[in-house]
């Protein structure tokens, strides 16, 4: 996963001589099968309902070209550029694993267009996750025939300009090489993946946001204790205790009232954090596993076997293995925003946060200081729940009911992305009050992490005196939060969470 994010945002690729080698061992058994006239899935015969239908073998690269252009039917607004070079990037890699009987010509126009950055338009809705992601990887295709769309330089071309400002000419498809295109689950797992990678940094700043709030509404940090953690080891809760306890280390504010009897327990948001941030690491372990599986996958069919020499149709495009893992990860990360958002609530609440003054501003009344930042946290939070769905109990056949039964993987790939966004967004807010709460305990001071945190916030949001507009304010917070600076930050200070 990690050099699929790499390439996504830029890094160049090249194709191994091993890679060629499997390449042309297996497009020798493709030109074998034609030269013998043998009925082979989709090289000689129709696609999907139509596989009964028998194509000659001199129109057999006619039917690649047919393929690529018919399938090309996805809608929406376009995925990202570093979601689209994911999904080029994945489908070369499937190609170059030595199974799908193309060219190598093909995979090599592929890492071109990689490293000349040359961005295929793709359509991110119209996918039913099997056979894979049909109508994305068409669109995307197209391009390499001089159809389509291509960003270059961030400017939306024709592909044919792009290619020829590129110096490059449109390539013809020969048998095998459509089919191969378009079968798989790159749309779904180049989504999926950028989406958990961001997943992995959302969980660790949580915790350290958690550790800001937990400070600031005068939260025991005795409930973190290791030995209460080694007594139900799920490994992404002993992380996130440890974290929590490492983040609090040496804070002034909580040993302020270490032995005080102001409260005998604190309250689920605020104790149960690590059980909470917990829980996602364990889903997001998961899914990963998944994805890493997937993306070394040969999603292809049929499939060539280069020894001893067959092409075999069987169902490896399907995507719910897929699909249901980033079906647990979009469900798995509403919690997460789901705490946030309720300690968030008790820091503005001065019947709960422990003398600060409501809504975190003085003069109250005149002034709503961050009243409505905790009604954008529970919207998102609300919308989280209704996108976490999950579209891989859903199927609707297709193909006159060849295709009886689909994933609707690349569906639950959005739905994952958006979480994520929502829920980045939903940490910046409970960030941003609880920086403001840090202040509002002055003289007294924060521990080494949660201080680097607030002082990171610090930078770019002033301290709110009185009511001004906060747009400006949630959105650099949220950018230090998906960007990864926010956590940056505090394991300067602490060293690297867990």
């Amino acid at each position: 996963m990690h050099d699929v994010v790499a390439v996504a945002h830029g890094e160049t690729v090249e194709l191994s001589a091993a890679a060629v080698d499997r390449i042309r061992a297996a497009r020798s058994v493709i030109e074998s099968a034609i030269e013998s006239n043998a009925t082979v899935y989709g090289v000689t015969t129709g696609f999907g309902s139509l596989a009964n239908v028998r194509i000659e073998p001199q129109r057999a690269d006619a039917l690649q070209q047919h393929i690529v252009r018919s399938h090309a039917t996805s809608v929406g607004r376009p995925l990202s550029r570093e979601e689209a070079r994911a999904m080029l990037l994945l489908r070369a890699h499937v190609l170059a694993l030595g199974h799908s009987g193309v060219r190598v010509e093909l995979v090599e126009r592929m890492v071109e267009m990689l490293n000349r950055d040359l961005v295929p338009v793709v359509p991110e809705q119209g996918s039913l996750g099997a056979s894979g992601d049909l109508a994305p990887l068409a669109n995307l295709s197209l391009t390499l025939l001089g159809r389509g769309e291509i960003v270059r330089d961030g400017t939306r071309l024709s592909a044919r300009d792009a290619l020829s400002a590129a110096g490059l000419e449109p390539l013809e498809l020969s048998a095998k090489e459509g089919l191969a295109l378009v079968n798989g689950t790159q749309g779904m797992l180049a989504v999926g993946i950028l989406a958990a990678d961001r997943v992995g940094r959302l969980v660790k700043t949580s915790d350290v946001v958690a550790a800001m709030t937990i400070e600031a509404a005068l939260g025991s940090d005795r409930v973190f204790d290791e030995r209460l953690a080694a007594l139900r080891p799920h490994p992404g809760v002993v992380a996130s205790t440890s974290n929590l306890r490492r983040l609090l280390d040496g804070s002034a504010i909580v040993a302020s009232h270490r032995d005080s009897p102001h409260l005998v327990q604190d309250a689920y948001s605020i104790r149960c954090a690590p059980q909470v941030n917990g829980a996602t690491r364990e889903a997001l372990r998961f899914t990963t596993s998944i994805l890493d599986v997937e993306a070394n996958a040969v999603s292809d069919n049929p499939i060539v076997l280069a020894d001893p020499g067959e092409v075999l149709s069987g169902g490896n495009f399907h995507g719910q293995p897929v699909a249901v893992a980033l079906d647990t990860l979009a469900t798995a990360i509403v919690p997460l925003a789901s705490v946030a958002e309720r300690r968030l609530y008790r820091l503005l609440d001065p019947a709960r946060n422990n003398g600060l003054p409501a809504f975190l501003v003085e003069d109250t009344g005149l002034n709503s200081g961050f009243m409505l930042v905790q009604y954008t946290a529970a919207s998102l939070v609300s919308e989280c729940k209704t996108l976490a769905h999950p579209a891989s109990v859903d199927s609707i056949p297709s193909s006159a009911g060849q295709e009886d039964h689909v994933s609707m993987g690349m569906t639950s790939a959005r739905h994952a992305r958006e979480v994520v966004t929502n829920a980045e967004i939903v940490i910046a807010l409970e960030a941003l009050a609880a920086a403001q709460a840090l202040d509002l305990r002055a003289p007294l001071e924060p521990a080494a992490g949660t201080r680097a945190a607030r002082d990171a916030i610090r930078a770019r949001v002033a301290f709110l005196e009185a009511d001004r507009e906060l747009g400006d304010d949630i959105a650099a917070v949220t950018e230090l939060v998906r960007s990864g600076a926010l956590l940056d930050a505090a394991e300067g200070a602490v060293g690297p969470l867990d």
